[in-house]
């Protein structure tokens, strides 16, 4: 499953990025500051539990490629 870590760099990356958005757009007093924060904390629960639920379906799709790797 070479494809775990960079999706998680992925995620991890988008995540920041939210938060980086909010917190500029607070010092500059931009009225969507607010929707800024609200997206980036929906960010930090949403792309997990969705990067996960991709990772079950893998699973779920290929169970021999998974068997072959637990040996």
């Amino acid at each position: 499953m070479k494809w775990k870590r960079p999706l998680a760099m992925a995620g991890v990356i988008f995540i920041l990025a939210m938060y980086v958005i909010a917190i500029v757009s607070a010092f500059s007093k931009s009225p969507s500051a607010n929707n800024w924060l609200m997206a980036a904390i929906f960010s930090t629960v949403v792309i997990p539990v969705i990067l996960y639920a991709f990772q079950l379906v893998y699973r779920l799709l290929n169970p021999e490629e998974t068997d072959r790797n637990n040996e």
